[in-house]
């Protein structure tokens, strides 16, 4: 796989959403055509889609569809060399509220998809999660000034890593995870050419973020919208945080190598550089906006993890990704994003 243009376009499924439009734009920079596929199911999303008409013209078809649309399913992947699916029920919130729905599009319309490719054997990467590890409640942690680390010195000094077997949690878990496994399974028993990408927490610009999915927009846009943040659980959850430019290159260079890479999954997320808690964050937006931020605080959420910090070591190694950008440059950067809008519509997100 060269990753040169080809006659044929790439399919983005969720090519709307937040990694899926800035996926989208890096693809058609490149010289590619891309066929967006989405159900603009998710609040603001629109505006990305008419970002990348704007920005690309007749480079770009954008196909609104639900996934769970066979037919129109089959003819996007009928007319493409290659699929980025990203198309999701994002939120565990969501999942436990209706966990039909959150299995429907997130295991049924993967699978389905599969098959789909399976019939013309082109290659798939599919965009998973860190929640298939589970709430790594195993893991001994120690509250510090800047969150709960671990206290066994391989797990805080590198994260968590691929062998670390899998443990679903919540209807998201494990549609997710079921979902992930179909994926690489397709690759060992039918030879198909997938991967895997297990992100961390991704940020950056043209993310909607809300309460259930987003986090990082989100606490900026309350910031900037002078309202309340909420906290669930005590705040120092720590998390890994990536800017989505780098998860982009991940992507890219995934579908560049698939035949070196094809039956791997990869944990994906700014690493131990970039581990930061949610009462830190909201320190730095703090400072970086020069406002004052309220934080209310709620019960736990069902499988949180405390602690999560993915060790990326294998993908930067076999995907010759660069070092990821800093977690402050970054959010600095979504800050910036954020602030080029007008008031009231910061405030209509944040609502």
């Amino acid at each position: 796989m060269s990753g040169q243009p080809s006659d044929r376009p790439l399919l983005v499924t969720g090519g709307a959403g937040f990694i899926g439009a800035n996926l989208a734009d890096r693809l058609m920079n490149l010289g590619h055509r891309v066929i967006i596929y989405d159900s603009l199911a998710r609040a603001g999303v629109e505006d990305n889609l008419r970002w990348l008409e704007e920005r690309h013209g007749q480079r770009m078809e954008a196909v609104i569809a639900d996934i769970a649309d066979r037919a129109m399913l089959r003819d996007c992947v009928n007319a493409a060399a290659g699929v980025f699916h990203l198309a999701a029920q994002v939120a565990v919130t969501t999942s436990l509220e209706d966990p039909r729905r959150d299995f429907e599009v997130n295991l049924m319309g993967t699978f389905d998809l599969l098959e789909l490719v399976r019939a013309r054997s082109i290659p798939l990467i599919f965009a998973s999660t860190n929640k298939v590890y589970g709430d790594l409640g195993d893991i001994d942690l120690q509250l510090t000034d800047r969150g709960y680390h671990p206290v066994d010195t391989a797990w805080a000094g590198h994260g968590v890593h691929e062998r670390r077997p899998l443990d679903f949690h919540t209807p998201y878990g494990c549609s997710k995870g079921a979902a992930d496994q179909y994926v690489l399974d397709y690759a060992r028993s039918f030879g198909i050419p997938t991967a895997v990408l297990r992100m961390s927490c991704i940020y950056g610009p043209l993310q909607c973020g809300t309460e259930d999915q987003g986090w990082v927009a989100h606490f900026a846009l309350r910031a900037l919208a002078g309202e309340p943040i909420t906290l669930y659980g005590d705040g120092h959850q720590v998390r890994d945080i990536l800017y989505v430019a780098d998860a982009v290159e991940a992507y890219v260079a995934a579908w560049q190598r698939i035949e070196s890479v094809k039956g791997r999954a990869f944990n994906l997320g700014g690493g131990p550089d970039n581990a930061v808690s949610l009462r830190h964050l909201i320190g730095y937006i703090e400072r970086r906006t020069n406002r004052s931020i309220t934080i209310e605080t709620a019960p736990w959420r069902a499988g949180d993890q405390r602690w999560f910090v993915a060790d990326a070591r294998a993908a930067r190694q076999a995907l010759a990704l660069p070092a990821p950008l800093d977690w402050q440059e970054g959010v600095g950067r979504l800050i910036d994003w954020l602030g080029r809008d007008s008031v009231d519509a910061v405030r209509e997100v944040a609502a």
